[in-house]
């Protein structure tokens, strides 16, 4: 298990995180992000605790954007030295007329390509400009490679549930355990 705690002017957070069932129990005072990390940890099989109190009153900006930096640095921990798992994972989720696409890589080289215009800029309260800054935090504190598509799209509620989705199922993909021997000719993911 991993657990952090970080705390600045604008958000107090504190998470746990673990291999395990997928049970989550979430409270980042941001309904919609609370909803879609409840998805994140049952379709990526990691146990979540989460407890974040921000400056909602602002916006969910900061509340989302690290709550992402902290759920990445916690991926990295909890991925280790990274010797035996299969590092590459695609998934596509549908989501009635909707289809994203995420693919990754554990390289230990931070990336994301982000390809999506999402149908709306509001979901509830929650800016959907947010999907990205909240994965673009998770991948870069995760050392993650990752590529996101929108393929097909039309209800913005969908189309940030099916990323959260996808980007789940590739990740437990590419976490799970490999042949016996480091993926990578170098001899290092980093």
């Amino acid at each position: 298990m991993a657990s952090y705690e970080r705390k600045t002017k604008e958000t107090e957070i504190r998470i746990e995180l673990n291999k395990g069932t997928g049970e989550s129990s979430i409270a980042t005072g941001v309904g919609f992000l609370d909803h879609m990390l409840t998805l994140f940890a049952f379709h990526s099989g990691l146990e979540i605790d989460v407890e974040v109190s921000g400056d909602t009153q602002v916006d969910d900006h900061h509340t989302t954007e690290d709550t992402g930096i902290v759920l990445g640095q916690l991926l990295r921990e909890v991925m280790g030295d990274k010797s035996d798992i299969r590092r590459y994972g695609t998934s596509y989720i549908p989501m009635d007329e909707t289809l994203t696409r995420t693919v990754i890589d554990i390289s230990g080289r931070p990336y994301l390509s982000f390809n999506a215009e999402i149908s709306r800029e509001k979901v509830g309260t929650f800016d959907t400009e947010l999907t990205e800054e909240f994965f673009r935090a998770l991948v870069m504190n995760a050392g993650l490679t990752v590529h996101m598509d929108l393929i097909r799209g039309g209800n913005a509620h969908h189309e940030i549930e099916s990323f959260f989705k996808s980007f789940a199922r590739a990740l437990r993909e590419a976490m799970q355990p490999g042949d016996g021997r480091l993926a990578s000719t170098k001899g290092l993911l980093a």
